[in-house]
């Protein structure tokens, strides 16, 4: 925005009530005590007046030295102070940080810069005002118009103008304030306290169902037309950039990037049916659940594309989840298609789920059904579904609220724990439990002689009688291959002496196995001690 012509004067009491009772009915989710600290009584409020080089005339209410309000053909505003203090005013869409120059630079913002979160899209209409931040901090830093609906911006795949950038941080209007920055907010009920976790898989319980597998493909260039953001820079220009994650494949996937998009897919088939389809909403146009839910069931960062499937349409996809009796479609009317029934009892069941990505799951769950305590963001409330997932019988009464950490720690010992091995040119082994380490022991015999004792080898892979073989070369001592006793079909190495050394050697450098899996290392002999 830039100045032309201004005047101030000062306001009496019966001004500000007006200004009040505006604010309040353009702005109706502020309360009467927000409205009251955004135009104090006693405090001086001054009107500007600018007239930019357009011509248009702009008015602009001053508090405490900074802009809080602008006024354009009787519309109200509010100013990035303002949302600084009241960031949740506007529904707010995130974008990347190498955006924000080009909208001070005075782009609109275009819808490939958009960064989806996981629970999807704010819901606007065409003409809505917005809010727009930057990834990782809810501050605003730009107010706009929508160009369209929700909807419309899902059908279209995110391509096209979405908002009419009106004032942005660093403009003129934000220079004639106390030019402060943004401060640092973070983004509401998604990123809780890190827990530790080990990185291992566990199986999905019926009611923690909706994500079934973690995808990697991201979004890239389709037929080598570069998609822009802000009409500047593309995505691969913006994938270079340190500050945006997430969009391009995982090159250590051993999947085809088609195969990865085949999952994509059936994941935000999944994930929409879970979460947002309700049986009143039958019969629902195709179109409508691929542009209203299926794409805003896409992972923050990824990109979903059905023609980069290997089912190329929407239809033929569909066609094969009625074979799988999931959905039921049928063409109600001439060239249009409808999902007509759900199998909403469909088995589900089974689904491999990293513990990260069971955290994303919570955590979307949370926030989708609004369970973040209002007063205190740490604790999530608890509804009847995650009552009887995570509380015990003479806790359902009484507790009412648990902390993230508790929550997401509940939740996982829930579930029941599988872990997967992989080895070189073959498909990965999962099975249920927890892998056990390698046991090394230390044994002494009748004859008074140490030997030195390996369990648990072929969870990873290595042949005992192999092991054994490698051992007495290295070592030069006997070494026999045994039934290990109290474990069924299970074979233990004993090596004369105390080798723990060649045995620490042998798997953690010659066989790269984390150390983390091995027990026993310590028992190795001290410099200078015969074995």
């Amino acid at each position: 925005m830039h100045p032309g012509t201004i005047h101030t004067t000062h306001w009496f009491a019966f001004c500000r009530r007006k200004l009040r009772a505006d604010v309040m009915a353009a702005f109706p989710t502020l309360g009467t005590d927000q409205v009251s600290v955004l135009v104090p009584g006693k405090e001086e409020l001054n009107i500007v007046k600018l007239y930019a080089h357009r011509g248009d005339a702009v008015t602009v209410y001053v508090s405490g030295g900074n802009p809080i309000l602008f006024e354009v053909e009787k519309n109200l505003y509010p100013t990035v102070y303002a949302l600084w203090s009241y960031p949740d005013l506007l529904p707010a869409f995130t974008t990347w940080p190498p955006v924000l120059e080009k909208l001070v630079g005075g782009a609109d913002l275009m819808l490939p810069g958009l960064v989806v979160p996981p629970a999807g899209l704010p819901q606007v209409q065409k003409g809505d005002l917005c809010a727009i931040a930057l990834l990782g901090n809810r501050a605003p830093v730009a107010v706009g118009v929508a160009a369209m609906s929700t909807a419309e911006m899902l059908t279209s795949g995110l391509k096209g103008r979405g908002f009419s950038v009106l004032h942005t941080y660093q403009d003129h209007l934000w220079r004639s304030g106390d030019k402060s920055s943004p401060p640092s907010l973070a983004p509401l009920a998604l990123d809780p306290p890190d827990l530790s976790e080990e990185k291992e898989s566990v199986q999905a319980d019926p009611a923690l169902q909706g994500d079934l597998r973690r995808l990697t493909l991201e979004g890239e260039e389709e037929n080598g037309e570069v998609q822009r953001m802000c009409g500047e820079k593309s995505l691969s220009e913006a994938s270079e950039d340190p500050s945006v994650r997430g969009l391009n494949p995982d090159p250590t996937d051993s999947k085809t990037l088609q195969e990865q998009m085949d999952e994509l897919v059936q994941r935000c088939f999944l994930h929409a049916l879970k979460c947002q389809v309700r049986k009143a909403d039958l019969p629902l146009l195709t179109s409508t659940f691929l542009g209203s839910h299926m794409l805003s069931c896409c992972p923050e960062g990824r990109q979903l594309d059905i023609k980069k499937s290997s089912y190329k349409k929407l239809s033929k996809f569909l066609q094969h989840m009625q074979q799988e009796q999931i959905i039921q479609v049928k063409e109600l009317s001439k060239g249009v298609e409808s999902i007509v029934a759900v199998d909403w009892k469909h088995p589900r069941k089974g689904s491999i789920l990293e513990g990260g990505e069971v955290r994303t799951i919570i955590i979307n769950y949370v926030k989708r059904n609004d369970l973040v305590d209002a007063d205190n963001k740490n604790l999530v409330k608890l509804d009847p579904i995650l009552c009887d997932c995570i509380l015990e019988k003479n806790e359902q009464h009484t507790v009412m609220k648990l902390p993230w950490d508790s929550l997401l720690t509940r939740c996982l010992e829930k579930l029941q724990p599988v872990y997967q091995v992989t080895f070189p040119g073959q498909e990965p082994i999962v099975k249920k439990g927890r892998i056990c380490p390698i046991d090394i022991t230390l044994a002494q015999r009748a004859s008074n002689k140490k030997v030195t004792v390996v369990r648990n080898l072929e969870a990873y892979g290595l042949d005992p009688c192999s092991v054994a073989a490698i051992l007495q070369q290295r070592c030069q001592a006997s070494a026999t291959v045994t039934p290990a006793p109290g474990a069924k079909d299970s074979l233990q190495v004993q090596i004369q002496g105390n080798q723990v050394h060649h045995l620490s050697r042998l798997l953690l450098e010659e066989y790269q196995l984390p150390r983390k899996h091995i027990q026993g290392l310590e028992k190795a002999p001290k410099p200078g001690k015969k074995k």
